[in-house]
């Protein structure tokens, strides 16, 4: 309020210096007279002047009136975001498994209607962090064992849901209503056993962890998803048994880490996927048993390191690189073997 005082005086003063001047009056002369029509001016530009500091101590008033109806409104949404989060929490502990998904379907409408970006990647925290618990294996089709293998086949219904929903929104273009683009994914340690499609995806600008991840079964397609900015971490994970796709994917200008990966039994296809810019590292990777192809990838501009890594070439990968430009670091062994 002080400020607009001073800004309307400022305003009120610079007016009358301006009429001064254009009037060409130098100094009042006691012998001057002012006739009615001058005078009624005057008044006029007067109350003008008033009117106009008034109009803009309203204005201000306004703003601040709507700036704290704004905080009040988002706070009063937090709250209601809270609460409704708290709900769901409390329905992934539940022993029901059926509970359990009704509590993965409330945490992800919560994300997609949160007021923020650091309520909706808390919600997606706590659906990664499910998938971080401890994995229990299936107790077989023993009869005597019939009730935990149902039990099992349940809580695998739920881990799934979250894997089908996580690739659902991240497959959705950033800016639009239920797209997670552009938040952190934290699936460190977990063992992915069922379908997880990104396919299309966009990873810009965010941190993305696979480490230490079992793909064990099922199908896990990156086909066409683009890499950009940001980090994705593949390292230690384990690829047996399942088929993980990035064909046509692009790596541009983000790190991508496959470091110590063990590609043992499954696919893993890169074909016709380009690598420009960034940096893809498969240091001290182990290739056995397990079929790796970088058939018709294109390496251009990144830095792309195998080193230390045992096992056949993948695929072929020697043909793709063709001639070993500078930055495509490659064991000695896998050169003077062929593919």
């Amino acid at each position: 309020m002080a400020v607009t005082f001073a800004v309307a005086v400022l305003v009120a003063g610079a007016v009358f210096y301006g009429l001064v001047v254009l009037l060409d009056v130098q100094r009042i002369d006691t012998t001057a007279k002012l006739d009615a029509e001058t005078l009624f001016d005057l008044v006029k530009l007067s109350f003008g002047v008033v009117a106009g500091a008034g109009a803009l101590v309203a204005l201000v008033v306004a703003y601040r009136r709507q700036r704290v109806d704004e905080v009040g409104a988002h706070r009063e949404a937090t709250r209601l975001h809270t609460e409704r989060f708290s709900q769901a929490v409390d329905k992934l502990s539940s022993d029901s498994p059926a509970v359990r998904l009704g509590g993965v379907h409330a945490l992800a409408g919560l994300a997609d209607d949160a007021p923020d970006n650091s309520l909706r990647q808390t919600c997606i925290d706590v659906l990664c962090a499910y998938l971080q618990l401890p994995f229990t294996s299936d107790p077989g089709e023993d009869p005597a064992h019939q009730e935990e293998h149902h039990h099992y086949l349940a809580l695998r219904k739920v881990r799934h849901t979250i894997l089908r929903l996580i690739g659902d929104h991240y497959r959705r273009p950033q800016g639009t209503h239920r797209s997670w683009q552009g938040c952190d994914l934290d699936l460190t340690g977990v063992t992915i056993d069922g379908t997880m499609n990104f396919y299309g995806a966009v990873f810009s600008g965010s941190t993305v962890s696979f480490r230490d991840a079992t793909f064990s079964g099922g199908l896990v397609s990156f086909h066409g998803a683009t890499f950009s900015g940001g980090s994705v971490s593949f390292q230690v994970a384990t690829f047996s048994g399942s088929a993980v796709y990035f064909d046509s994917a692009t790596f541009s200008g983000s790190a991508v880490y496959f470091d110590s990966a063990a590609f043992s039994g499954g696919t893993v296809s890169f074909r016709d996927a380009t690598f420009s810019g960034g940096a893809v590292a498969f240091d001290s990777s182990t290739f056995s048993s397990s079929v790796v192809s970088f058939d018709g990838a294109a390496f251009s501009g990144s830095l792309v390191s195998f080193s230390c890594a045992t096992g056949p070439a993948p695929d072929r990968l020697l043909s793709a690189v063709g001639p070993r430009p500078p930055h495509v670091s490659l064991p000695e062994s896998w050169l003077t073997s062929g593919p």
